[in-house]
Order: structure tokens, then sequence, then C-alpha cells
């Protein structure tokens, strides 16, 4: 403060002119006073700024993202996947049930207290300390995979993570190393706490939890904020056709008949086949298993299935039963949390966690002795993986795709198991946008469980299953949009109902034809906000047919939710494998519409006569029981149709 003081009354001194020392001497002392008052006002007002500064770092209040989402660059992967970053700043991505944010609560001594989000760490279950029944082959401690890789922060979970962090957005940049190399996988510990500073977390939510900024966070259920206007601004409309303009239409168009033909070829080719580098006496259980399904006759009159909505029942009841009689799983213990071995039960990358959770605590068909299994799944979360290591504003995943990697040939060199069949026995089940390029290198012989079931980043028909993508709005119960008494098919007086956001190449060609044009076609972005979505609940339920176009991706969990309100689905996504592709018959209960033929959109569902679209309502009710999620599996349910379809696909690789 005195060379302030100095300065000052230096110039006071200097404005009185020599000559005037008297009245000069008295001015300085007037000004000395009102600079000490002055420089401590200006002290105290820096300070002030600082420690504001300082608290905005600390907590990082969620607004600030809103900033500096701003200024993310788009970069467009080379491999054709999409940076699910990009849309961070665009609230309506794709289409579902509307995520709120969830609140950190003020707790005491000024701390906070997370609320229930969905996140979960698994409790202990019989089979967490299981062993393999044959030794490693090497002693685990003698491994190291990446040795000068840098160990990245963790994004710690609490002890008690249970039912947590379902709203985890990115993890703090600089808890994470800017090498594009994973942590190695010898010897890591995961932080046991995560701090309220670094979650992305917003307010004035109750139950519904959002998973970050990532990709369509929000369907068609997403509705516009604050707004009775389905008008986007000029501003908005720019940035949104600037991002639409890196996304292009696939190279090479397959359309569903094609597909049909390629799991035909895929089951009946002997080239796709692999003969293991040695024999198991589990190889025969499979040889039989396909013997016994091929030949499977006719089931007659049967109470638990609905024959024309499958390929082949009698074939897929025996391929059940079978997977009830014989199927064993082995679950790899190894891995770091909380990648490995925990979940997110909630949004929209929800299937990935339900599945992991019911695999891992399923007391049927889980075996302790990996001699005795007939698959092996490996319990990653695609999601967390990337929120644990991706570098925001890198575009880059190459060090998500090394860890994996990694991870992969560890298993190699620990156990026998991997290098038998050449990963042609292992599982993944992936619901992230990325997990194609994640589950690539070696692991594209194993079977890869997709939410993003894309031919044009290498979804194989045959092999690969296609994961429906659901929306899970309460991981408490995940049967809450269910609906009992929806109106029937002569009760829906709307032809054609979508409402989003209007993100990816092909939504602006859709509504650029049909938005506002015709009454039949209630085709429009995003909706005014209605509290609990009720309108755009019920533009579904008095809907004949839902439209479910593509967004930044291929899936859109607008399909599942088209199923849940009975709304005959339309998919409009060009190379889209639909779930269960191996099994159902999608076109006996859904439309396929190419992206070209959008302009042709009423012409094609008006040919749909009234006695083909009540055969198809009525089919989609049935069709639903294979859709939902339970907290204890019960038959034909999601978990048992995913795991179905993986038992399915392995039985038909077994070379006769």
């Amino acid at each position: 403060m005195e060379p302030l003081k100095f300065w000052c009354c230096s110039l006071a001194v200097q404005s009185v002119g020599e000559g005037e020392s008297g009245f000069g001497c008295k001015m300085y002392k007037g000004v000395q006073f009102l600079c000490q008052r002055d420089a401590g006002k200006l002290l105290m007002l820096v300070g002030a700024t600082f420690v504001i500064v300082m608290v905005v770092q600390y907590f990082e209040i969620p607004s600030i993202g809103a900033f500096t989402s701003l200024f993310l660059g788009n970069a467009v992967r080379n491999d054709g996947l999409v940076d699910s970053n990009h849309n961070a700043s665009n609230p309506l991505e794709r289409g579902a049930m509307p995520p709120l944010d969830i609140a950190l609560k003020p707790g005491k001594n000024g701390s906070f207290v997370k609320p229930d989000l969905g996140v979960v760490r698994p409790s202990a279950s019989p089979l967490a300390n299981a062993k393999p029944a044959s030794p490693p082959l090497i002693s685990p401690s003698s491994l190291n995979i990446s040795p000068n890789t840098k160990d990245h922060a963790a994004i710690g979970l609490s002890k008690d993570a249970t039912s947590q962090l379902s709203s985890l957005s990115k993890p703090d940049q600089a808890s994470l190393s800017q090498s594009a190399s994973p942590p190695p996988l010898n010897a890591t510990t995961v932080s046991s706490s995560i701090s309220p500073s670094r979650l992305n977390i917003s307010s004035n939510t109750k139950d519904h939890a959002a998973i970050g900024p990532n990709k369509d966070a929000n369907s068609g259920l997403l509705l516009n904020n604050n707004s009775s206007s389905v008008t986007v601004n000029s501003s908005a409309q720019a940035a949104s056709a600037k991002r639409n303009q890196k996304y292009k239409p696939p190279s090479k168009v397959v359309p569903i008949s094609e597909m049909n033909i390629m799991l035909h070829q895929r089951y009946a080719s002997s080239s796709s086949s692999m003969i293991p580098h040695w024999p198991s006496e589990v190889d025969k259980d499979m040889l039989h298993a396909r013997s016994e399904i091929e030949k499977a006759g006719g089931i007659g009159d049967d109470i638990d299935l609905y024959a024309p909505l499958y390929r082949n029942v009698s074939m897929f009841k025996r391929s059940y039963e079978l997977m009830e009689r014989l199927l064993k799983v082995y679950v790899y213990q190894e891995g770091e949390k909380p990648i490995f071995h925990e979940y997110l039960l909630n949004g929209i990358y929800a299937s990935e966690g339900w599945f992991m959770k019911l695999m891992e605590n399923n007391q049927h068909f889980v075996t302790k002795d990996p001699s005795k299994a007939h698959l092996f799944y490996i319990p990653f979360s695609s999601r967390l993986l990337e929120l644990k290591l991706y570098v925001r504003k890198s575009h880059s995943r190459e060090n998500l795709v090394e860890y994996m990697k990694n991870f992969v040939d560890m298993l190699g060199v620990k156990y026998p198991y991997w290098n038998r069949t050449d990963g042609t026995d292992h599982f993944v089940a992936a619901c992230h946008d990325w997990a194609p390029a994640e589950t690539r290198g070696r692991m594209l012989k194993s079977i890869r469980a997709l939410c993003n079931a894309d031919l044009e980043v290498g979804f194989d028909v045959g092999k690969d299953v296609s994961l429906p993508e659901t929306y899970v709005r309460s991981a408490e119960n995940p049967l809450k949009n269910l609906e009992p008494n929806l109106p029937s098919a002569s009760e829906r007086h709307v032809l054609a109902f979508f409402a989003g956001g209007i993100h990816g190449y092909l939504r602006p060609i859709l509504l650029s034809h049909w938005e506002n044009k015709d009454p039949d076609m209630r085709i429009t972005g995003p909706l005014p906000h209605v509290r609990g979505s009720r309108n755009y609940i019920e533009l579904m339920k008095s809907s004949k047919f839902c439209v479910c176009p593509r967004g930044f991706e291929v899936n859109s969990p607008r399909i599942v939710e088209s199923i849940f309100f009975e709304c005959v689905p339309v998919i409009i996504s060009d190379n889209f494998v639909p779930p269960f592709f191996d099994v159902l018959d999608w076109e006996s209960f859904a439309v396929f519409v190419l992206e070209k033929d959008i302009p042709e959109l009423k012409k094609i569902l008006l040919a749909i006569s009234d006695e083909r679209y009540r055969e198809m309502h009525k089919r989609v009710k049935m069709v639903q029981r294979h859709f939902l999620w339970h907290h204890q599996p019960v038959k034909y349910d999601l978990f048992h149709m995913v795991l179905h379809s993986v038992w399915y696909n392995r039985v038909f690789q077994m070379r006769m």
C-alpha cells in the first residue's frame, strides 16, 4: 500500500506547484487521507475478486459449463463415430424420457449430500470373491502391460456408492493424464471418494437423473425449456446446421431385406466358424444345442409365445429352453472400478448397466469354474470408461481404445480361455456411441452387444447383438414409464407423430418435408415444456405410428419408447440393425422407411390397410415383454433376451 500512497501524494504535490508550498502541504495531507482510504477499497475489491474466482474454480459451478461448451470444437472422427461431446451445449439432442438434473443438497458443516442417482457399486455377492478353477499361467504381479503410461486420476466412487452418480458428467480435466495412453493394468487403485466439485450437477430436480451432457440425454420426451413455441432461435439453428454438416449418410445402404439375407448366410456359413485351438467338454454342449435347435419341430399352440412375432418360434423356444438348462457364464473378476463392475441404472446408457447388474448377481447362469463356462463375460461400462478416461476437448478416444486393448491383452496372458477360441466365446454389453471403436482389434472376434448397431461402423450381423437402448427414468422402478389401459388401435386418430431435437443430418430433412405441412403428420421440433411431459406422452398415445429417425447415431430410445406406448415404430435409420434381430420378425410389427423415401412417408403409411395396422398394433403390445427390465429377471424379459441372443449367435458359430 505504501507505494500506492506515495504515487497518489506525489501527483497531488506536483499539481499545486512548487511555488505554493503552504497550500501544497495542506493538499498533500488531504490527498494522503483519500489515498489511504481508496487504496484500502481497491485492495478489498481485488481480494474479493480473487476469492470469487477461487470459489468458482473449486466448486465448478455448473453454469460455467454453458459458457465453456460454446468453445468446444466439433471434430469428426475418421472412423465415422460421433464425438458425443459435440452437443454438450445443446440440451435438445435425441429424444426419450426427459432427464431432470440432480441437485447437491447442503449438508452439515458446509458439506454436500449427494442424492440417489443410479450409479451402483455392486454389493457383496456369493460370486464376488470367485476364484478361477485353473491357476493363472503367470503371476498377476509380474504383469506390466503398459509400463510407460501415466496413471489417470480416478473418478472415485464413495464406499456407499450404491445408487449414486448417474448424473455424473465429465471428469475434471486436471485429474486426467494428457497422455493418450491408458493407466497400467498392474496394481492400481481407485480413489474412494468423489468431490462434489467433480459433478456437473444442476438443481431443481427430484428423481430423474441426467447422465451428463453426452449425446441425446434427451429423447422425444425432452422438451424445450421455458418456451411455448417450437421455433428455435436463428443462432441455435445456425449452430445446429454447422454441426449437422459434419454427419453424412452411410456410404452404402443395406435395407432390412438384405440384412435378413446376411443373417441367414452367416448362420449357414462354415467360414464364419472357428474351431477352438484345443478341445473342451463345453464344445460338445454347444454342438448338441445347435443340432437340437435346427431340428426343432412345431410347438403347436403356445400360450407364452405369439408365433407371428418371431422368425421361427419353434427354434426360438427350443433354443431358449436349452439356454436355461445348459448355459454357464464365467464373469471375469479382473478390472479396475469404476470402469469394470460398476454401472449406471438411469438414463440412455442404462441397458449396459442393468445387464451387468443382473448378470453379475445371477446364480443360475454364472459359474465360478471357467472350465465349465460356455461364455465369458467382460463386465465393463462404456459410459464410465468415457467418464473416467476421456479428456475433454481432446476429441480423441485413442486412450479409451488402448485401455480396453491392454485389458484384453492381460486376459490373454493371465488365462488360457481367450486364446483357446481367440475370444469368440467372450462377450461384452455396451451402450455408449463409442463402444464400436472401444471394442475393436482383438475384441472384434468376440460377441459385442451394442446399442450403436450400425453396419457402417462394423456391426457384424449374426455375430454381434443389437442391444436395445432404453431410457430408464428411475433406477428403483425401471417400469415407471409403463401405463395400463392405453388407447386401442381404433382410438388413435393421429397418423404419425415425431417431436424432438433437430440434430444429425436426417432430422432437418424430415422436418423440411413434414413440419406443419399436414394435419395428419404431427412432426415437429421440440415441444413446449409441460410438467411430466404429458403433451408428448398424450401424442404418442393418440398416434398410430411413431416416427423414430436417427439422430447423430443410428440407435434411439424412441423405438422402445414407442413400444411402451403401443405406437407402431416407424424406423428411419439406414443400416441400423434392430434389437434381437436373430429371433424377432421386426417387419411384422414395425415399419422400415429408407432415408431417401422421407418425401413419401405419408404415402407409405397410408398404404398400410386398417386390418394390417390393427395386427401390427396387437403385435407391438405382445412384443413389449421383451423390452422390460426387472429387478429380478423374469422369463423372456430384456435381460434374458440379450443373453439369449449372445447364446444363440455363439451356438451358430459352432461348426458341426
